[in-house]
């Protein structure tokens, strides 16, 4: 029998981009924005309530499979949504993820604080931790 936990970890990660949060949280609510840094969504309700939906990976494998909805939204300020992800038809996670936007001098400061459970080694905090530092470096690309 395959022995079965529960990792629980918090971790923030913190950017600060030369762009008006205005355009930075468009960068998070278009659609076609949000491709250019993130996989592009096959379902997109960007709404309290909404839903997110996209699913892709490596021609290899597996399939990840990112499944979130919108749980806070305060335009140009705050998004807050909770989300699963699965590797082809294993849960491998399950989070809350908090994207504050503070105006700075000349740009925006980004908090991205995500409070993970991440299910039997299949994912850890540090492996998502890394992934979402290159995820805000690609969203600060497609914003300069």
């Amino acid at each position: 029998m395959t022995e079965r936990f529960v990792n629980h970890a918090t971790f923030v990660v913190e950017r600060t981009y030369a762009a008006s949060p205005e355009r930075v949280y468009q960068a998070w609510a278009d659609p076609a924005a949000k491709s250019k840094w993130f996989s592009k969504p096959e379902s997109f309700e960007f709404r309290v309530g909404g839903r997110e939906y996209s699913s892709g990976g490596p021609p290899e494998g597996p399939i990840f499979t990112f499944d979130a909805c919108y749980q806070e939204i305060v335009p140009e300020q705050r998004i807050v949504y909770s989300y699963t992800l699965d590797a082809d038809d294993t849960r491998i996670s399950a989070s809350l993820t908090t994207v504050e936007l503070i105006a700075s001098d000349g740009g925006t400061k980004l908090i991205f604080t995500e409070q993970g459970a991440f299910f039997d080694g299949h994912d850890t905090p540090e492996i998502r931790e890394h992934g979402t530092n290159e995820m805000l470096n690609a969203l600060g690309k497609s914003l300069e």
